[in-house]
């Protein structure tokens, strides 16, 4: 059961949320690699909300089943593209940030695929994202009110 509804708790903040979502989706990035980044982050922070939200998101951007299917296991199915690799890695990176910074590694394959705008706006993203499934998972989103793609 949901604990509270943060929209109505605080409707101040959830504008100026929206905000930077509505930056991230208009920054130049591909929207199909935005749904992936995102459900990606959703997996590991285990928000369903998110996870249901998006996944309606990618279809609807035209991503498959079977890449939506085989996303927590990315690194063993060739099915992404180097630079779908470095951004679903560095999401990995960011999102468990806690107890370790980015690998030098990570960030050198980052770049090799992202020039710096886009290496930002990325990493924008994923800390959006990372705020979403924390309200989420926080409060217990009702699943009810997961709306479908326009």
């Amino acid at each position: 059961m949901q604990r509270l509804n943060y929209a109505t708790a605080s409707p101040e903040a959830l504008p100026k949320l929206q905000a930077v979502s509505a930056f991230v989706h208009h920054a130049g990035l591909d929207p199909k690699l935005l749904e992936l980044v995102f459900m990606r982050a959703s997996q590991i922070n285990g928000c369903a909300w998110c996870l249901d939200f998006h996944s309606k998101r990618a279809r609807h951007a035209g991503e498959t089943e079977q890449r939506l299917n085989l996303l927590a296991a990315w690194r063993d199915a060739p099915l992404y593209s180097p630079k779908e690799r470095a951004a679903l890695e560095w999401t990995e990176a960011v999102t468990q940030i806690a107890g370790h910074p980015v690998p030098d590694e990570i960030y050198q394959r980052a770049r090799q695929e992202f020039h710096d705008a886009d290496l930002t706006n990325l990493t924008i993203a994923v800390g959006m994202i990372n705020l979403w499934n924390r309200l989420n998972v926080a409060f217990q989103t009702d699943l009810s009110s997961v709306p479908q793609p326009a």
